[in-house]
């Protein structure tokens, strides 16, 4: 039994035709009181912008230019998440303190050698957040000293992916003040231990 199908009609393209692109985060006011996920970048809707751990540190630097971001995510040939490298830790004091310790030329640092490692990132758990307010997100990233926070799904299997990305620039930008960040270096496990005191 065969089916029936139309062919679907063709249209000339208009001289200005552009193409479709993820939307970028809302920049929409949004109040402290707001849910959190207004300010998080949701990675099931907006490309996550990437980087390989053999990559220099100069053209991971200019692709977060390019693309308005702050953090890559650094990933292996897989596409499996390694580590992560933000435009602090590219324009701050690693890449000195790696040529100190090894010598060498800033023109020969790669993004290895100055990344976050996967295995000492945290995360946030995306059921948290879902029932968190921006003000929340906030004190967390004030408490930890650190201008972003990962969001974590994990799968009936244990295997987790990263959910969303919350940023103090974006968070900043939508509520039309400063967040001001000190760099304690706190990890998100000593704060709930200090918490649960």
């Amino acid at each position: 039994m065969s089916a029936n199908y139309t062919s679907v009609p063709l249209h000339s393209l208009g001289t200005t035709t552009s193409y479709g692109r993820p939307a970028l985060p809302t920049t929409g006011k949004v109040s402290k009181n707001s849910p959190a996920m207004q300010v998080m970048t949701d990675l099931e809707k907006i490309t996550a912008v990437t980087t390989g751990p053999d990559v220099n540190i100069d053209t991971a630097n200019q692709q977060m230019i390019t693309s308005k971001v702050r953090l890559l995510l650094v990933t292996d040939e897989q596409g499996q998440v390694i580590g992560l490298i933000t435009a602090t830790d590219i324009l701050g004091e690693r890449p000195m303190k790696y040529l100190q310790q090894r010598g060498g030329k800033h023109a020969d640092i790669l993004v290895r050698h100055i990344m976050t490692p996967w295995d000492q990132l945290d995360a946030l758990d995306f059921r948290d957040v879902a029932n968190a307010r921006v003000g929340d997100i906030i004190t967390t990233l004030t408490d930890v000293g650190r201008q972003h926070a990962l969001v974590i799904t994990t799968a009936p299997d244990g295997t987790q992916s990263i959910r969303g990305i919350f940023s103090s620039t974006q968070i900043s930008r939508q509520l039309g003040e400063t967040i001001e960040i000190s760099n304690k270096a706190k990890t998100f496990a000593e704060i709930e231990a200090t918490l649960s005191v």
